[in-house]
């Protein structure tokens, strides 16, 4: 099965690949970490979500975990895959409870906000 591409660009300046597609992900809700002048959150940073981040975003004010339907939100678990704010994915980062980063995934305009090599450091999909 081939995956999705865009002809964005991700981090890595390579095509963008799709971040989650279960639940649906993106500012857009394509899947995709796009971005555009609608984001003013800038939701181009693919992470795997973890307890400890979706604790951390809840005492920020942002509860990613439960449900809202009337945004067709579900709720976020750890292990999920979501396009975050990637300047809440530096103040995470910065407080030591940053997620793991889908580089292929992640939207080139993260780079204006959070340096790659602090992405890489958090990288699941480094060889």
């Amino acid at each position: 099965m081939n995956e999705p591409v865009s002809t964005a660009r991700s981090v890595l300046g390579e095509p963008l690949r799709g971040c989650c597609s279960a639940p649906i992900t993106g500012f857009y809700r394509d899947g995709f970490c796009h971005t555009g002048p609608e984001d003013a959150g800038r939701h181009v940073v693919c992470a795997v979500m973890t307890d400890a981040f979706l604790a951390f975003s809840a005492s920020r004010g942002n509860d990613l975990s439960t449900p809202r339907p009337e945004f067709d939100f579900p709720g976020l678990d750890a292990g999920d895959r979501w396009c975050l704010c990637a300047a809440r994915w530096v103040e995470a980062f910065e407080a030591g409870t940053a997620p793991r980063v889908v580089l292929t995934a992640t939207h080139e305009a993260a780079l204006e906000i959070v340096s790659l090599a602090d992405l890489k450091s958090h990288a699941i999909d480094l060889s």
